[in-house]
């Protein structure tokens, strides 16, 4: 939990920043929207800043501030990827993760977001440019931030055992990039060669890779027959002579 409030201090700060430059952010926007000849309908989705940002932006300046929001939107974006994976929550913080992954989707519709107090983002609007035009796009981040600092409230009243068993699981996962469940991996002597998960921790890429080449030689092995046994016969021990200890 302490690695999520700090990204979420840090998206904060940047927020901040970005905050301080309103007025640039709407210029940029009404430049954009204009070269696009589209001034009448109001900013309603990332996507279409994004679209500005790519095809309708014709210096540096506004495309710098345009950018800044895409990239902060982006990182809340991931920020609601790993709330999902951190626990399995309850009623009420599914809901408010839900609401956040929604927000932050680059096709929803955000003209109707309008952020309240303490935020003053549309305080500082004209009354047409919040009304018609920017309401929506201004109050988009603050209204995220909020969602995601009340998720993580509730998430620190559930139970300890529910974070301390889903954070094992999850840091075990983590640590295993290749976890597939009990099964058969390679052949030795005609016998199926096991490995379970635990095992499977500290078996390294090279082995693995070993064994999958071993399973491939015996696959062939056993095509040929009994040219394949002798075969086997040859690379699994000594060589001896024709008798009755022959093949």
């Amino acid at each position: 939990m302490n690695d999520i409030k700090e990204s979420l201090r840090n998206i904060e700060q940047n927020y901040k920043i970005f905050q301080q430059q309103q007025f640039t952010f709407i210029a940029a926007l009404e430049h954009t929207r204009e070269n696009a000849h589209d001034k009448i309908k109001p900013v309603s989705s990332i996507g279409q800043v994004q679209t500005y940002t790519d095809h309708y932006c014709n210096n540096t300046t506004d495309k710098r501030i345009l950018l800044m929001f895409l990239s902060i939107c982006s990182e809340l974006n991931r920020l609601c990827q790993r709330l999902e994976t951190l626990h399995s929550g309850n009623a009420t913080t599914n809901a408010l993760l839900e609401k956040c992954k929604t927000l932050v989707s680059p096709s929803n519709d955000l003209s109707a977001i309008r952020a309240k107090y303490p935020h003053d983002v549309v305080n500082h609007l004209s009354c047409d440019e919040a009304r018609n035009h920017y309401g929506g796009v201004v109050s988009l981040i603050p209204v995220v931030l909020d969602c995601m600092k009340e998720w993580v409230a509730h998430s620190e009243k559930l139970p300890r055992q529910m974070l301390q068993n889903v954070s094992a699981r999850r840091a075990a996962i983590y640590h295993q990039p290749d976890r597939p469940n009990q099964h058969t991996i390679g052949v030795h002597h005609g016998q199926p060669t096991f490995v379970t998960e635990a095992s499977q921790t500290s078996l390294s890429r090279t082995e693995k890779a070993r064994a999958r080449e071993e399973q491939r030689r015996e696959v062939k092995l056993k095509q040929l027959g009994g040219l394949g046994r002798a075969i086997r016969k040859l690379l699994d021990g000594p060589w001896k002579p024709p008798g009755k200890n022959a093949f």
